[in-house]
């Protein structure tokens, strides 16, 4: 258990001294709260901050948009792509040693990444910061809802959610900043002092708890073959612009993927403590909801990738004005995932996600439009606009769908499964957008994205279950 309680002070007058006591527990409750919360601040800035440092990365290395666009890759796929291994390691060992692991894997990353030598080295040390979020992120949240019961759980995971949309955000714009005012190393850089003293003082605000189930295994083949499958997949994908989707590099890789991704299945149906239990899959508004989480978060970050190389290449914008320039698509999803919010106890989660993802392709397929001689005002920002707010309204619906009857036992892993489904969508859709844009050019690229978002607006309208909560129900973006 954790260091610190949610139980009340004694509160008689002769028992001064305990009052005081519990003030400070209170306080040092809070501390931890803000320790895990900028941890996962850092995380979460990581995946945004480094979109609008990528055509400096491209000139430092001569990376071709292919390479380029796994600097974000490697990121998102690993977190995703190991986040239900860490969250089953949270589980089994103590909290506080998987927090502090992934933290310390988290931070030497970002310093190798900081000190990459060439554009290979940067892309192995991203994996490795995605390694680390995957070990971090699931254990922060499980020591936040332990930690705190009651009203105490319900204002800190309020708190986490809010920090973790506003990283978005503070992401362009801190990007732009420090490219603008250093150089791209220090989007990385930054990352150091935050994690070294994160990893200081979390000893002192969180004790150790004895492993919860010292018997329980790992599904390392599961998560293996997940992991490679994934990879490989990627691989296949992003090589499709210069081989072309017909090349035997793409068919032995795309069929290497397949392979691995079945042999995952079949691991998954006879382990005994599988990363995803076959029933897992029978489960419509979870399997729909992930779904749609893959699908939206491409979209998103695929314009963040997008729009970056835009930006930067074709118009000429500085890195300070391209993190500026994106800073009311980052905003605007907060406006959406509000009125989202307001919208699913009145018409359910189905009218809200078919319009948003409808409103995200119409910002897409706007873009795709923008020329060499664009404006910003009149020819970007609307579909900045629409795209952000778009994916807001639809990112609060999923949330809501995929979490709707979940057992309190399986809520780790309905959990764990949309920030899976999130991380696996932000990698798939960098990599076939950039894919598209090698072959075709960016304009091409935007025209698949708003592809992939009417299909998603249709499978909202058609597939995926309705929803509502309850008056007063709270909800929020993932």
């Amino acid at each position: 258990m954790s260091a610190i309680t949610d139980h009340a002070p004694h509160a008689h007058a002769a028992h001064a001294p305990h009052e005081s006591h519990g003030a400070a527990a209170s306080d040092r409750s809070w501390a931890l709260l803000v320790l895990l919360a900028v941890a996962q601040f850092m995380v979460v800035l990581d995946v945004t901050v480094v979109n609008v440092a990528l055509p400096s990365i491209a000139t430092a290395f001569g990376l071709g948009t292919s390479s380029l666009s796994w600097v974000i890759t490697a990121y998102v796929l690993f977190t995703g792509g190991l986040m239900l291994l860490g969250g089953r390691l949270a589980d089994l060992a103590d909290r506080r040693t998987v927090f502090l692991s992934g933290l310390g894997l988290f931070t030497a990353a970002s310093l190798a990444s900081g000190l990459a030598w060439s554009g290979g080295a940067l892309i192995a040390a991203r994996a490795l910061q995605g390694a680390g979020a995957a070990l971090l992120l699931p254990a922060a949240l499980s020591i936040v809802t332990t930690a705190y019961t009651g009203h105490r759980r319900a204002v800190a995971l309020g708190v986490w959610s809010a920090l973790g949309s506003a990283g978005a955000a503070a992401g362009v714009l801190l990007g732009g900043i420090l490219v603008s005012a250093l150089d791209w190393r220090w989007v990385f850089f930054v990352n150091v002092p935050v994690g070294v003293a994160v990893a200081v003082l979390t000893p002192r605000l969180l004790a150790a708890s004895p492993a919860r189930a010292p018997h329980g295994r790992l599904d390392l083949l599961g998560a293996g073959t997940l992991m490679a499958g994934l990879v490989s997949l990627v691989l296949a994908i992003e090589g499709t612009g210069e081989h072309g989707w017909t090349s035997a590099r793409t068919l032995v890789l795309g069929g290497l993927a397949v392979l691995l991704l079945a042999a995952f299945a079949l691991a998954e149906r006879t382990a005994p403590r599988p990363l995803v239990p076959p029933a897992t899959w029978r489960r419509r508004t979870l399997v729909s909801g992930a779904t749609m989480m893959f699908a939206a978060t491409g979209v998103l970050i695929g314009a963040f990738f997008l729009g970056s190389l835009y930006l930067q290449r074709t118009l000429g914008f500085s890195a300070l004005e391209t993190g500026l320039a994106f800073l009311p698509l980052a905003l605007v999803i907060l406006a959406g995932a509000h009125l989202s919010s307001h919208l699913l106890p009145k018409l359910g989660t189905r009218p809200p996600m078919t319009a948003g993802m409808a409103i995200a392709g119409a910002g897409s397929l706007w873009l795709s439009r923008a020329g060499a001689d664009a404006s910003y005002a009149a020819d970007l920002l609307p579909g900045f606009l629409a795209i952000g707010f778009g994916a807001g309204m639809a990112f609060v619906g999923v949330s809501v769908v995929t979490m709707d009857r979940i057992a309190h036992e399986q809520a780790g892993l309905a959990s764990g499964l949309l920030s899976t489904a999130h991380e696996i969508g932000a990698a798939i859709g960098v990599a076939v957008l950039a894919a598209v844009a090698l072959s075709g050019g960016i304009g091409d690229a935007f025209a698949v994205s708003a592809g992939v978002a009417a299909a998603a607006a249709v499978a909202a309208l058609l597939a995926v279950p309705s929803v509502r909560p309850e008056p007063g129900t709270r909800v929020g973006a993932h």
